[in-house]
């Protein structure tokens, strides 16, 4: 008997032993030789994770909620109008924040469970001049995947800067940043990227590089201001010393190694992965009689968004499931959070851990008495396993 549950939520995820074993090792000066070697590599193994040859990294400590503060203090002057692309909670959080930052904010939300269309997207880049648009990849409240690329081709014909929140895509999902002409793509470290929580990533585009350094007023936030660690990562990157404010050195180390592992794996080859299985996972929910709040064309290969079976109250669902070893998010969006639960699968996820997670579903519903037939979300998980990978 294992000592510890499943932790199958939408970030964090399940680390992988050689990144827990890389945070133990004992901390090391941030100005050391062998971690500005460590820093500067992970800067560089960011380019390929992101598919960002021309891209400038930045790896901070904080939060994914960082990363979006710095993509909207730095880019972002009094006034300037942005276009936020809302598919859930997050897009919500990104106009929260672009406000902050003195924003005029449009924002387009789409109806619950859908995206916005293209042409909707399209007329309100013709009512005004704005200066950057904002989407959110994977929005985890919602489970909803949104395709960067045709909004990218949208904001290139008017002249805006897009601005995407990959907190829970990025090393995941498809993602090509140089060639989609992307300008900033942000993460943070404890989703797909694989690392315990707290490090904000982003890679940001020449263009928007350039956008920054002819801003007409000082970034408002300091410790934000790229002004203060653009230096520092290029520092790092030529492995010299630097300093801005002290990094936090062992997730740094983790997210070497964490880089390395996804990069052996290949870009191609880790989306195909999160495709399959996501494909199988939402095929085994179908065949438990239970609905998901996307519908499968625009589902996330991340996560799943699950409503709860009629009748079934959602904090004993929850709580039978963490007594089956295996521990679930409950809902987000605050209209419909007591009416869904959300399953995470990304990062070192593999098909025995969604089998896992399965078979407690299945005890789990069987116990509070919802209707289906015992083993056939298993079987179906195994049936499509089988097909996409024969």
């Amino acid at each position: 008997m294992k000592a510890r549950k499943l932790l199958m939520i939408p970030g964090p995820i399940e680390f992988e032993p050689a990144i827990l074993q890389a945070m133990a090792i004992p901390t090391t000066s941030h100005v050391a030789p062998n971690f500005i070697e460590t820093f500067g590599n992970s800067l560089e193994l960011m380019r390929t994770v992101w598919k960002a040859p021309k891209g400038q990294p930045f790896i901070i400590a904080g939060t994914g909620t960082l990363a979006m503060d710095m993509a909207a203090a730095n880019l972002i002057e009094q006034g300037d109008n942005v276009l936020v692309i809302s598919s859930g909670y997050f897009g919500q959080r990104y106009k929260d924040i672009l406000d902050r930052s003195g924003a005029n904010t449009t924002l387009l939300e789409a109806p619950l469970g859908e995206n916005t269309p293209l042409e909707t997207i399209e007329a309100a880049l013709k009512t005004k001049s704005y200066k950057a648009l904002t989407l959110t990849q994977v929005d985890t409240s919602t489970g909803i995947l949104i395709d960067p690329k045709p909004i990218a081709e949208l904001a290139k014909k008017y002249d805006v800067l897009t601005i995407v929140d990959g907190v829970c895509s990025v090393a995941a999902e498809e993602l090509n940043q140089d060639e989609w002409g992307l300008d900033v793509v942000l993460t943070a470290s404890q989703k797909a990227v694989g690392v315990p929580p707290g490090l904000a990533l982003l890679m940001v585009s020449e263009k928007a590089m350039n956008v920054w350094k002819n801003r007409k007023t000082a970034v408002p936030n300091y410790y934000a201001d790229w002004s203060n660690w653009l230096p520092v990562m290029q520092a790092y990157e030529d492995r010299r010393p630097s300093y801005f404010g002290t990094p936090a050195v062992n997730l740094v180390v983790a997210l070497e190694t964490s880089l390395k592992i996804i990069c052996k794996e290949g870009m191609d080859k880790r989306v195909k992965r999160h495709l399959d299985l996501a494909k199988a996972f939402r095929a085994a929910i179908t065949a438990l009689n239970l609905k998901t709040l996307p519908t499968t064309a625009l589902a996330a290969n991340t996560l799943t968004a699950i409503y709860y079976p009629e009748g079934i109250d959602g904090a004993a669902f929850n709580a039978k499931m963490n007594d089956n070893d295996i521990i679930i998010a409950g809902g987000l969006l605050p209209d419909i959070k007591a009416t869904y639960f959300r399953i995470g699968h990304m990062g070192s996820v593999s098909a025995n851990d969604l089998m896992a997670v399965l078979g407690a579903l299945e005890r789990t519903l069987a116990q509070l008495g919802h209707a289906f037939e015992i083993g056939k979300g298993l079987q179906t998980f195994q049936t499509e396993i089988l097909k996409l990978n024969p």
